[in-house]
């Protein structure tokens, strides 16, 4: 759902991996594994295994993934990074294959673009629930969700919210109606394509947008974008991402409920899970600390902060008790 900032060289390293079917480590030379003191205790069954852990490319994935990583060195395990997988249906397909073992996926990506359901259900519990069942025929096991909802949501520059007193996304579908001009969004091109992107929410808010008032960027302009009221007052963004509040963005509510559910579960080939049990309380324990205001932090200090994934991960869990 965004792009994470890099350099000109960074992006040409990412290029050649994605054609070249392998991943890159975004935090080389990581500090030593974690020597205890904390709430992980190693687990004897683990000790010296090797577990493939994915993510996808953006900022908030590489970080979730550096979670997952230093809690299992934690747990005495030896963890392969196979971090920063570009796309979705990529990091999938290598899961469901067996490249890799593990990652953070959101229930409402598995619901829509996995299982291809259009109708997204609000409740958080049966969104996961419906999920982790559809998905155990595949071989896959869903353990307990963050509560953090990394949902697309329409944000909009905070004197233009004021302006037009737009407060929900109703509000912004009769701006849409009335002043079109004035309801210009910005929008990166999965979100103007995807089912439960711009068509799904046109259609269930009852509004139209002239193609001259909808702007195709990419993700990761349309937080300054709108922060600056260039171009357009609204924009699509990642509703956990860190690059909200840096740009004093105001978040629209879905009133109608449309947006599904994207609570992050770590997703593991079933073999795994039963063999290793005592990962489940491990990332139970680790995801129930993981709310939007938690992770929304977290996301800022790499996303607007500059810092490495790795380290915001490390500094996480010392700072909650997980690790020494």
């Amino acid at each position: 759902m965004r792009i994470r900032r890099r350099s000109l060289a960074a992006l040409a390293l990412v290029a050649a991996a994605a054609l070249g079917g392998c991943t890159i480590n975004d935090d080389s030379n990581q500090p030593a594994a974690p020597t205890g003191g904390g709430s992980i205790k190693p687990i004897p069954q683990l000790k010296g295994v090797q577990l493939k852990v994915s993510s996808k490319e953006f900022d908030e994935q590489l970080l979730l993934g550096q979670i997952a990583i230093v809690a299992l060195q934690a747990a005495g395990a030896n963890p392969v990074d196979k971090t920063n997988i570009t796309g979705s249906d990529n990091v999938r397909k290598a899961l469901t294959t067996g490249e890799v073992d593990l990652y953070w996926e959101y229930t409402g990506t598995a619901w829509v673009s996995f299982f291809k359901q259009s109708k997204a259900i609000p409740d958080p519990k049966a969104q996961f629930d419906a999920v982790k069942q559809a998905d155990a025929k595949n071989g896959i096991t869903w353990w307990a969700p963050s509560p953090a909802n990394d949902t697309y949501a329409i944000a909009a520059n905070a004197d233009a919210a004021a302006q037009h007193n737009i407060k929900s996304l109703s509000d912004y579908a009769n701006l849409a109606k009335t002043d079109p001009g004035s309801a210009s969004i910005c929008m990166g091109s999965e979100f103007r394509s995807r089912d439960d992107g711009f068509p799904g929410l046109s259609k269930t808010y009852g509004f139209s947008l002239p193609a001259g008032d909808v702007h195709l960027v990419q993700d990761a302009v349309v937080y300054p974008t709108i922060g600056k009221g260039d171009t357009c007052d609204f924009g699509s963004v990642a509703a956990t991402d860190g690059r909200i509040p840096a740009n004093k963005l105001v978040l629209l509510t879905d009133d109608k409920h449309f947006f599904p559910v994207y609570n992050p579960a770590i997703s593991i080939r079933t073999p795994l899970a039963q063999q290793y049990p005592q990962l489940e309380q491990l990332f139970a324990g680790i995801a129930a600390k993981l709310d939007t205001a938690t992770l929304t932090d977290l996301n800022k200090k790499v996303s607007v902060d500059g810092q490495k994934p790795n380290a915001v991960a490390r500094d996480w869990l010392k700072s909650t008790g997980f690790i020494g």
